[in-house]
């Protein structure tokens, strides 16, 4: 019965944080090694495509935007690139999930909100499948940008970041610097929104122009890559082959939760980026019908993908979790356009939380009957394994079809191969 009461207890506050888009607290400046919690690493699922992964990370400085409280006095970024490593020429070490400082601050969010003394989610010491700096794979590779969830780190998707890049895409994964927390090179520490109520409609507004301007700026400090340069506040050394290995003439972009809207609201400023896919997250800036984003109301007249779950994004008025922004984007859209819905999932299913969950609950509570009740009112029902290669494949399908120009049928009709992915029109 306390297992049964200790569970029922995390579902409530995690349930109530993920819905009010309410961050948990944790300290400012976390401690990467607290005594008074016991560590639990979890296992990433193998990227499905053929190539060995690599990545690195630039520390960039935006010299047109200000910023007082950095250092700098600019705006500054950390940005993660997933890329497919060459076969030979370089054996790096295997990179983290998260560098010491963020993985304290986010590990120690998500065991206060479980309601788990004395265990915490140890993102520092979970291995990824790439390894830091080895050689790029020889050849010209689209470019992919990737925006997290409000206000999530830019590693909680990390799963569809080797996904792709296994595939031959390099992938681009942005923090957004005082709204997501981010660690720097010099170990300065910057903690993410952190607000005592929802966020209003004005913060979200500011937040996505915010999130638009960064992605915008990375890819100018792409170009500073492929043109030979290097964009690192610390000139660190670049891995072998970056610079021939972009393809900056086939770029695309795809966000999870606010990160999807980021992805639609820098496709309408942006013509660099080709194809868009939003990923269960809103295209407004509140509940309220008439609030809907401006890229809402007009569209795009370039390829976007809609990927929800069952509790948001709905395109029918008499639906129960009926979005406006979703049916508006629908209807003004002016490019290709589908909208997938994953049955029986939540919205954290469209994160690395969807495995994540799961064994945090087994390895805390043993074989408890109620674990897989718990993880579905979490992520959703249905086979974890399943909603994992759903989500990459179609994302893949998706990029392949509008930046290699290989049509996919996948994106033609619904598929046997995935029963729980409905066509939404």
């Amino acid at each position: 019965m306390a297992n049964c009461r200790r569970i029922n207890q995390a579902l409530v506050g995690v349930l109530a944080a993920a819905l009010l888009s309410t961050p948990l607290t944790a300290s400012a400046d976390p401690e990467p090694q607290d005594p008074d919690y016991t560590p639990v690493t979890f296992d990433l699922p193998a990227p499905s495509g053929r190539y060995d992964l690599g990545t690195t990370e630039l520390h960039l400085v935006d010299q047109d935007r200000a910023d007082s409280t950095a250092p700098s006095g600019k705006r500054e970024l950390m940005v993660s690139v997933w890329y497919p490593a060459a076969g030979i020429g370089g054996n790096g070490p295997v990179a983290k999930y998260m560098p010491p400082k963020t993985a304290a601050y986010v590990g120690r969010q998500w065991s206060e909100a479980f309601w788990l003394p004395g265990t915490v989610l140890d993102f520092a010491n979970t291995d990824t499948h790439a390894q830091v700096g080895v050689p790029v794979r020889s050849g010209k590779h689209p470019v992919v940008l990737f925006s997290p969830g409000y206000p999530f780190s830019r590693f909680l998707n990390t799963q569809q970041a080797e996904d792709l890049a296994s595939r031959g895409y390099i992938v681009v994964t942005m923090d957004h610097t005082g709204e997501t927390p981010v660690q720097f090179p010099d170990g300065r520490f910057v903690p993410g929104h952190n607000p005592d109520e929802p966020p209003t409609a004005e913060l979200i507004h500011d937040v996505v122009d915010t999130r638009t301007a960064d992605a915008r700026f990375v890819l100018n400090q792409l170009e500073q890559v492929d043109a030979g340069r290097n964009p690192d506040a610390e000139q660190r050394e670049l891995p072998r082959g970056l610079r021939n290995g972009l393809d900056l003439r086939r770029t695309g972009m795809f966000g999870y939760s606010l990160g999807g809207y980021t992805a639609a609201n820098t496709m309408l400023q942006d013509r660099r980026v080709q194809a868009g896919a939003n990923l269960d997250g809103t295209l407004s800036d509140s509940k309220d019908d008439k609030l809907v984003g401006e890229v809402a109301r007009k569209g795009l007249k370039r390829p976007f993908l809609l990927f929800g779950s069952d509790t948001s994004q709905r395109l029918d008025p008499k639906a129960p979790y009926y979005d406006a922004s979703w049916a508006a984007f629908w209807k003004s859209q002016q490019g290709w356009k589908l909208n997938l819905q994953l049955k029986g999932s939540e919205h954290f299913a469209f994160c690395d939380f969807r495995f994540v969950f799961d064994q945090l609950f087994h390895h805390v509570y043993g074989e408890d009957e109620l674990i897989p009740i718990a993880v579905g009112k979490l992520v959703g029902k249905g086979d974890e394994g399943q909603a994992v290669t759903a989500q990459r494949d179609y994302l893949a399908a998706f990029f392949d079809q509008f930046l290699r120009g290989r049509p996919q049928s996948l994106l033609r009709k619904e598929s046997g191969k995935f029963p729980a992915v409905g066509f939404v029109r």
